[in-house]
């Protein structure tokens, strides 16, 4: 329910928010691929452009409308207690993931091609001090953190959620696989489409974009820092599917808990930000 005198918050109509997100993701796409071919400029700077890209039509949209900025980032005040919460689910899900990629290693192993393209990314993108290792957490895990938040669970879900009137699943699960197929990642496409579902379930629940950019920046800092210290790039890449088993089953279960404890009500008042 609304505060007395207040007015719901008014999400863009939905071919205004398809069109703002399709010439984002054609953005991101298509100046990623341009700046790989000829722009000479290293990994880090690509990286932030391309995902800068993404947000830059629905930043102009709101500036034009900047009436929809409420829907955007939702009705409800983030406390700082759900944003503690953030970070832990986002652990949680990096330790899910984690599990989650190992088992489908068992069924569907990453091509050496794949393993050699991500250990490249990760030895250009290694810190050579503590300004460095800064620069990296922000291109890789604040910048998609805020960008494609702000795209699929801000602008493309409350507007699908307004056209849809019924169940939330179906609004919820056409930004997971949106969401899942702009990484343009085959052998992740499971890992980002569940994580997806989790990140929209969790900004419709809460009432606010800023939990689904915590967890996800949360879950992509954790997975910057650590893969160097999982990985030995001079052994082959052997599956664990036990370990695995246990990491998935570990994330899932203390992920569960953690969701239904930032539900919000839809029947509780709300703390207008």
């Amino acid at each position: 329910m609304s505060p007395p005198g207040s007015t719901a918050p008014r999400p863009f109509p939905l071919l205004q928010a398809l069109a703002v997100t399709a010439v984002g993701i054609v953005a991101m796409v298509g100046g990623s691929t341009l700046l790989v071919l000829r722009s000479g400029l290293s990994l880090r700077p690509q990286i932030a452009i391309g995902t800068l890209l993404l947000a830059v039509p629905a930043l102009a949209a709101l500036a034009i409308e900047p009436g929809r900025w409420r829907a955007v980032h939702g009705p409800r005040h983030a406390t700082g207690r759900l944003l503690f919460l953030s970070v832990l689910l986002g652990i949680a899900l990096w330790v899910a993931s984690a599990g989650l990629l190992e088992v489908q290693s068992l069924v569907a192993p990453p091509p050496q091609a794949y393993l050699d393209a991500f250990r490249a990314i990760h030895a250009a993108l290694a810190p050579r001090n503590l300004g460095d290792a800064l620069v990296s957490v922000l291109v890789i895990a604040v910048l998609p953190g805020l960008c494609e938040e702000l795209v699929m669970r801000g602008v493309l879900l409350p507007s699908l959620a307004q056209a849809w009137r019924g169940s939330l699943a179906g609004p919820i699960a056409i930004t997971a696989l949106l969401f899942a197929l702009i990484h343009l990642d085959p052998y992740r496409f499971a890992f980002t489409l569940a994580l997806g579902l989790v990140l929209g379930w969790l900004r419709l629940s809460t009432g606010s974009l800023w939990p689904s950019v915590v967890a996800h920046l949360s879950l992509n800092t954790l997975t910057f820092l650590v893969a160097p210290y999982v990985d030995d790039p001079s052994q082959a890449y052997t599956p664990s599917p036990m370990l695995g088993a246990a990491c998935l089953a570990s994330g899932a279960a203390v992920a569960w808990p953690l969701l239904r404890a930032m539900r919000v009500s839809f029947d509780s008042p709300r703390a207008d930000s």
